[in-house]
């Protein structure tokens, strides 16, 4: 476990506070808004640290790294809106069955896997 320094609070307190998620770039820049004195290299340190220990999500959206808060210790799948980035934890019973059936059948074990869906939420729709 890393050490809980001043900078990476101030990460976990800054994407706790984000909605959706939000690119390192974009915390920096919010970050620095507020005063802070933090490094965008340690920014996406202390986020590349925080999605390892489950604290974070992360995703390549357009090459880019998005990172958000997330409940930790929970394996769930993420449903995102393509135009505002709204974002919600899903559980996928559906996923995991046949995740480990398609394992199993190629003779694999302990199989994991990452799914998130990308739609158009019902405000985005209506505009």
């Amino acid at each position: 476990m890393k050490r809980h320094t001043w900078q990476r609070e101030a990460v976990r307190d800054a994407l706790a506070g984000s909605e959706g998620f939000v690119s390192a770039q974009a915390l920096h820049n919010a970050l620095r808004d507020s005063g802070s004195s933090i490094g965008l290299a340690t920014v996406y340190r202390a986020l590349a640290d925080l999605a390892v220990e489950g604290d974070a999500d992360s995703l390549q959206q357009e090459g880019e790294s998005l990172f958000r808060a997330c409940t930790p210790n929970s394996h769930h799948h993420h449903l995102i809106c393509r135009g505002c980035g709204l974002t919600v934890e899903i559980e996928a019973d559906a996923v995991e069955s046949w995740a480990a059936s398609v394992a199993a059948e190629h003779g694999f074990t302990e199989p994991s896997h990452v799914v998130d869906v990308f739609g158009l939420c019902a405000a985005c729709r209506a505009l």
